[in-house]
């Protein structure tokens, strides 16, 4: 297996949870993985990036922002054709759906810093953005996450 095969092979398994993470529930994580990797092999080897898998997850989050964008724009367009679109809230347990909610972003930040338990600093060298953004979208999202279980709370 040469260089690149091998990174690519480290780096999947948590590519791919990430991509489960930030992505749309509508989008495959692996589809999602796939784009981002043959995205960045039109223009880069793995192993000449700097930092290879902050790289790859930019690339993720911008893609799922994306698919997230052009999903919200075919959904209105449903609704005016009047178009009956059942949302799959079934799918994943209650607390997953909650942080499905949320904007890729915010999703991101929380993710690495809960599960995978990154520093804000690195955070935000891992997504493209400073760590006060980092620390500022982490509490945007416990926020709207805080207020989508209360009110919940409140209705139950």
């Amino acid at each position: 297996m040469d260089d690149e095969s091998q990174l690519f092979a480290d780096l999947y398994g948590p590519l791919r949870r990430f991509a489960a993470v930030v992505g749309p529930i509508e989008v495959d994580p692996d589809d999602l993985l796939q784009e981002a990797v043959a995205r960045v092999l039109r223009k880069h080897r793995l192993t000449d990036l700097d930092e290879p898998a902050a790289y790859l997850r930019r690339t993720i989050l911008n893609l799922a922002s994306n698919y997230r964008r052009s999903l919200g724009a075919r959904r209105r367009a449903l609704a005016r054709l009047e178009v009956s679109v059942v949302p799959e809230e079934d799918v994943y347990p209650s607390d997953l759906n909650d942080l499905l909610r949320l904007p890729p972003r915010e999703r991101a930040v929380l993710y690495l810093s809960e599960v995978e338990g990154y520093r804000y600093a690195e955070i935000g060298g891992l997504l493209g953005c400073s760590e006060a953004a980092a620390r500022k979208r982490a509490m945007r999202g416990r926020r709207r996450l805080y207020t989508q279980l209360a009110g919940e709370v409140a209705d139950g």
